[in-house]
């Protein structure tokens, strides 16, 4: 069992950055693939990052390429989605999620482990 949870969600003008952080507790955090997901308004969950075990390899949704970036510090037991350059579009809720596997997912259903999430809104 794993125990996520996230912070660092707010309200951010267009153009902004933020960084989200997901701190896990439980099983050794080096065991889990990390992923970030976000649910906007009537819409659905969808991919956004992840980062395999040792923070070597990382995976993104075009929409975010170049704009956000996913890390993780193993010895810290967190992992983070750093937000540049945010748009109106990025507004949802933002989910950190942890998966029993060693290879990258894009996909909730490959994922184990959800935290509650967290609010990020972009204004104009």
């Amino acid at each position: 069992q794993v125990r996520l949870i996230e912070s660092g969600g707010g309200l951010v003008q267009a153009g902004g950055s933020l960084r989200l952080s997901c701190a896990a507790s439980g099983r050794p955090f080096s065991f889990y693939v990390m992923g970030w997901f976000r649910q906007a308004p009537g819409k659905g969950r969808e991919f956004v990052a992840t980062i395999s075990r040792s923070g070597g390899s990382t995976d993104y949704i075009d929409s975010v390429k170049g704009r956000f970036t996913i890390s993780r510090d193993n010895t810290k037991n967190t992992v983070y989605l750093q937000m540049n350059s945010l748009k109106l579009e990025d507004t949802a809720v933002y989910y950190c999620a942890a998966r029993q596997h060693f290879a990258l997912a894009t996909r909730e259903w490959e994922y184990n482990y959800w935290g509650q999430g967290t609010q990020v809104t972009v204004s104009s």
